[in-house]
Order: C-alpha cells, then sequence, then structure tokens
C-alpha cells in the first residue's frame, strides 16, 4: 500500500538473520532468502533466487574502477521483475540496455532504475525499427556477411553424420567414460554471484504439472525441465557454452577469431552471447522459417545474421550449412564450431542436464523424454541416465517429416516447428540409447504448448508442445508411483509472431482453443 497513510507505521530492519518488517517498534514478519528446493509444484515456486552478475567491459569504458553488479530478473518465471513487483518502464534506458546486450551478454530491458530484462517485451524492444521509429536511435548499422557466387566445391566435402572426436562406452563398467575430451565435473547449484552472465547457464528449475495431467486422468507424476532460465533462454546455452570452452582449450578459438554457426535459432543465440561476453566476432546462418523473434536476439547481440532457403537440403552449397562452410572458407580467423559434430553438444547434457535431473528427484526417474534435433540433449541425457537409473526408459521424440526416428525411411517434408527433426542424422546423436521414438506434428505440437502456457502459467515454446504430447501419451496409463519428466528447450520469447499469434494458428487450422 504505497499510498496509504498506514504504510508510514512501517519499517524495515536488519540483522544477521536477514531482513524483518517492524511496526510501532514490534517485529512482526522476517524476511530473508529461502533456499531453493530440488524441484516445484508450480512454476510460481521457481519464481526469485536470480544471480548477480559482475559486468567487466562497459564500466571500464566509463573508467568506473569498483565492481558493478547486475541483478539478472529476467530469470524470473515471467522473464521480468515484474513478476515480483510492478515497475516503471522509462525510455531514458533503452540506448543502455542495448549495450549490456551486446557487449556483456546480460538479455535486459529497460526499467526504472536499472536495465532488467522483461522477456515477452524483447520482440519489440530490440527491433531497430521500433527504436527508430521512436526516434531513441537515428539509424540502423547492419552489417551483412553474403558468399561469394564462385567456390570451390571441396569447401563443401562435410560429412555431418560423424562425431567429431571419441566417446565410447566402457564394456565393464558399462559408463560412457572413455572421451577424447576431459568431463566438467557436475555444479549443483547455480552461483548467486558470478562474474559474467554465462555463469547463469545450467541448473534450470524442474517442475511438477499439476492441471494438464488431472485433465487427462493421468495418475503418475510428470515434470518439465525449463530450459528457457538459462541465460540465453534456451538449452542450447548449455552446449554453445561447452563447445567454446573446448575450442578455447584445444586452442582451435582465440582472441579475434570469429564464430560462424548454422542453426535452427538457438544455438546461434546462446554463441552469440558467448561471443558478446568473450570478444568474438559472430555470424549466424538460420533458414528462412526461424521466427524473427530469434534473429532480432541474435542481432542485438552484436552478431550477424544470414538467412537461407527453407527447402535448401543440407548438402546443398545455399543450405544453412552449405553458406556457413562457404563463409568460414573466404573468412580468415573463422571457426565453424559445428553443433551437428562437436562431442560438446552431448557432453553438455551427458554432464550437467541429466545430474540435475537425477538430483532433483533423488534417482526416481522411470521416463525421459525429449525431442530430437542434433539429438545432443536426448544422447547425453540418456547416457548419463542410463549409467545411473538402467531401468529409465528414454523416449525421443521427431516432427513429422524428419528421419531421426526412421533413417530407413528417407521421406522428407515441410514443419514448422523450430529446433527439432533433420532430413539426416547428425553425428551428435546417438540413436541406440534411445528406446523409444515416437512422432508429433505441428499441429499437436503448438496446441499442447499453448495448453501448458495456459494451464500451467509454463512460457514454453513449440517444440516443448511437441514433448509435452508425446509426454502425454507415455504416462496415460501409468500407475501413480512412476515419475515422467520431459525437456522445455526454449521459452514463449522465440514465438511472439508465430504459435502464440491466434491468427498464425488460426491460418493454419490449428485450434486456439483446444484443451481449454
Amino acid at each position: 500500500m504505497p499510498n496509504s497513510p498506514v504504510a508510514g507505521d512501517f519499517t524495515w530492519e536488519t540483522n544477521g538473520d536477514g531482513c524483518c518488517i517492524v511496526q510501532n517498534g514490534q517485529r512482526i514478519e522476517s524476511v530473508k532468502p529461502k533456499p531453493r528446493a530440488k524441484w516445484f509444484n508450480s512454476i510460481l515456486e521457481a519464481n526469485g533466487n536470480t544471480p548477480l552478475s559482475k559486468l567487466s567491459k562497459i564500466p571500464l569504458q566509463y573508467s568506473v574502477k569498483c565492481n558493478i553488479y547486475v541483478k539478472l530478473e529476467y530469470l524470473n518465471v515471467g522473464g521480468s521483475m515484474e513478476d515480483r513487483a510492478a515497475i516503471r518502464m522509462i525510455e531514458d534506458a533503452f540506448v543502455m540496455a542495448r549495450r549490456l546486450i551486446r557487449e556483456e551478454g546480460c538479455m535486459v530491458g529497460p526499467s526504472s532504475g536499472a536495465a532488467v530484462f522483461a522477456a515477452l517485451k524483447v520482440n519489440q524492444f530490440i527491433d531497430d525499427e521500433w527504436l527508430l521509429k521512436n526516434k531513441i536511435i537515428s539509424h540502423i548499422e547492419k552489417k551483412s556477411a553474403v558468399p561469394k557466387e564462385t567456390f570451390d566445391p571441396k569447401v563443401l566435402v562435410y560429412d555431418p553424420t560423424t562425431l567429431a572426436g571419441v566417446w565410447k562406452q566402457n564394456e565393464t563398467t558399462k559408463k560412457w567414460t572413455i572421451c577424447s575430451h576431459k568431463f566438467n565435473p557436475y555444479r549443483s547449484e547455480r552461483p548467486a554471484v558470478m562474474e559474467n552472465v554465462l555463469g547463469a547457464i545450467h541448473n534450470t528449475p524442474l517442475v511438477k504439472l499439476q492441471k494438464v495431467p488431472q485433465d487427462k486422468g493421468i495418475k503418475c507424476n510428470m515434470f518439465v525441465k525449463c530450459e528457457y532460465f538459462n541465460a540465453g533462454g534456451s538449452t542450447k546455452d548449455r552446449i554453445a557454452l561447452r563447445m567454446v570452452q573446448l575450442a578455447e582449450a584445444d586452442g582451435r578459438l582465440k582472441p579475434g577469431m570469429t564464430l560462424i554457426e548454422p542453426t535452427s535459432g538457438n544455438t546461434g543465440i546462446g554463441l552469440s552471447l558467448a561471443a558478446a561476453v568473450k570478444g568474438y566476432g559472430c555470424i549466424i546462418v538460420m533458414p528462412e522459417k526461424m521466427s524473427k523473434e530469434k534473429a532480432l536476439t541474435v542481432e542485438a547481440l552484436g552478431a550477424m545474421i544470414v538467412r537461407t532457403p527453407n527447402d535448401a537440403a543440407f548438402d546443398s552449397a545455399y543450405s544453412h550449412i552449405g553458406v556457413s562452410l562457404r563463409l568460414q572458407d573466404e573468412i580468415p580467423g573463422a571457426v565453424i564450431l559445428d553443433q551437428y559434430r562437436n562431442i560438446g553438444n552431448p557432453m553438455a547434457h551427458y554432464e550437467q542436464t541429466a545430474e540435475e535431473i537425477i538430483d532433483a528427484l533423488d534417482g526416481k526417474v522411470d521416463y525421459v523424454v525429449i525431442g530430437a534435433g542434433t539429438g545432443g540433449t536426448v544422447t547425453g541425457v540418456a547416457k548419463k541416465i542410463k549409467e545411473k537409473i538402467p531401468s529409465c526408459i528414454v523416449v525421443g521424440v521427431d516432427p513429422e517429416g524428419s528421419i531421426l526416428a526412421d533413417p530407413n525411411d528417407g521421406a522428407t517434408a515441410f514443419y514448422e516447428v523450430e529446433g527439432v527433426g533433420y532430413d539426416f542424422v547428425p553425428g551428435t546423436l546417438n540413436r541406440s540409447v534411445v528406446d523409444k521414438w515416437l512422432k508429433s506434428t505441428d499441429k499437436e505440437s503448438f496446441e499442447a504448448a499453448r495448453e501448458l502456457i495456459r494451464k500451467e502459467g509454463i512460457l514454453c515454446g513449440g517444440s516443448s508442445g511437441s514433448n509435452i504430447h508425446a509426454a502425454l501419451e507415455i504416462a496415460l496409463d501409468l500407475p501413480a508411483d512412476k515419475n515422467v519428466v520431459t525437456i522445455l528447450p526454449d521459452g514463449i520469447r522465440n514465438y511472439l509472431t508465430k504459435f502464440v499469434n491466434n491468427e498464425w494458428m488460426m491460418v493454419r487450422d490449428f485450434s486456439v482453443t483446444a484443451n481449454a
């Protein structure tokens, strides 16, 4: 009650235990940070406990000697500080907020007193056209990278179906410990204070679903891993960071070099984030069908975007892979980390994601349901899960139009869901660790995602709907003591002009009220 005369009767006091509210000299309520639970009964319980990230570049440019930290409130459940209390947005913060994104990798938005990111407003905020129209910036600077029309065909000699590096199972222990790279230790908690925003990658919340399973008569426990709580908004932040770490350790990535990556968008955001923090150049090559929001986020982080035709096969010179290979050949100091072959992709999920799931549920995991694109998530999680919980069943999810569930069926077709499925089997996908495959349609995926948003308040993306639809199918006949876990790869931010939009859904004959 900020305008109430009664408010004057209350004061704050601090002691060794935290803060307390005092009325007329009497302590009436203690306020101190709560320990973070292993898993949550609703998405609202995951609110708060946002980390502090130290700024490195911008303070130096202002000759500031002290330490400056920013509180990453966009890692709240709804994407902003407004999830805790309403705040007033001010226009003067726009320019500095954009610098925080581009130079520090902090995905912030403008608010009074601090630049704090509001995820549901990012589409408007980082759009240069909007900033130009509102006279917040005077001109638009966009760099482009277009490969030459003439090129050596040898540049395109590339096999994305083989893993770069060695990663084998020990026949005696049955553990996947024979690897050409050293594994990172498991980090059980996200640090409260971090040197930069990359520390906000990993340790995402596991939330138990309530209304959606109940409405379908499901008795077992269903949990979702909310990967949009990663620093860049998706599970791909994990692999982007790990691939950069491995390349730096191997000497393939050095200061002044440029990262190039063919991607459906989220890996591009993760790499752009890492490049912004570490000072690398970055060029992201993605098909035309990928959302405008993804491209805007990549550009806001200072990377360049190159678009390619949706119908170009992976081995075409004009596909996102072909264009990336040509650009790498033309640009001095450029390197493709290659999420389709890079061992850091599945390693990130073996080292961390799977361990987080196992830890949260104290080893009681009966099914994991994971969509496959590059296959790194399902491969890495499955390898670790099967080491520690051999009875756990791993279910892969593949969209109609993709061949990952059945490579012998070479028939492919266009589908709208982003970030899953391919017309080839990437080297990072080990199909032998997947027990069962389920197919999903665009209609099932988008309607399931909207239902999850509407009924559980979980702001997930379209491929999350694919996983949820498959997980519900698995859970339907399971007893009450079983635990089913699925991954929600990204959040709503990337799709505000797509499946979140009623008109977009209706044009495609998808229901906007299904399972209401």
